[in-house]
């Protein structure tokens, strides 16, 4: 699947926005990438995903993990593909881990999932949660890479769609400037 296949799912689902977003980061952008608007089709979500899996799978993961709540559905169905266990880690008082009762062994190769990397916060944030929970993480996947790949990960990382999507601090947003009102579509609002 070529990164122009990726794009033209993405604009058939109308999952790329136009407007004044405030993204998970706390960045502003012109731009979102809405994802839940193409994962909502099992079908869909099961080829990308798949897709995704496949470029992972030389990392031979035991586990997938993704944040919750963009992440949920990718670790899903990577892991089914791969035929491997997912787990989705959650913020508590802040901070995310891994709750529910999932729990990793000692070592044990995990893949780190996303729907959306920008910053890489999040992802870098589940990494830590994983490593916490004892697992060794192996590499990160993610739909898209609205950064245009520039995310600092510690790990290598693969994404079916790099973007190079301009992102402002909000005292530096032309958006703010011009006094267009900001949308919060993201999960964490």
């Amino acid at each position: 699947m070529t990164e122009t296949e990726v794009l033209d799912i993405f604009r058939q689902h109308s999952a790329l926005l136009e407007g004044h977003f405030v993204l998970s980061s706390g960045l502003h952008s012109d731009r979102y990438i809405q994802c839940a608007l193409v994962l909502q089709y099992p079908e869909v979500a099961g080829r990308l995903c798949s897709e995704l899996a496949a470029r992972l799978r030389h990392l031979a993961p035991q586990a997938v993990v993704a944040p919750a709540l963009g992440g949920v559905i990718v670790a899903h169905e990577v892991a089914r593909t791969l035929g491997v266990r997912a787990m989705f880690t959650e913020r508590q008082t802040n901070t995310m881990i891994l709750r529910r009762g999932f729990e990793l062994a000692p070592g044990e190769p995990v893949l780190v999932v996303e729907d959306v990397i920008t910053t890489g916060g999040s992802t870098r944030e589940t990494i830590a949660a994983v490593e916490q929970g004892g697992g060794r993480v192996v590499g990160v996947g993610s739909l898209v890479d609205r950064g245009g790949g520039t995310a600092p990960l510690p790990v290598p990382k693969t994404s079916l769609m790099t973007l190079n999507v301009q992102n402002y601090r909000p005292e530096d947003c032309p958006l703010c400037q011009a006094g267009i009102p900001t949308l919060k579509p993201g999960s964490r609002k």
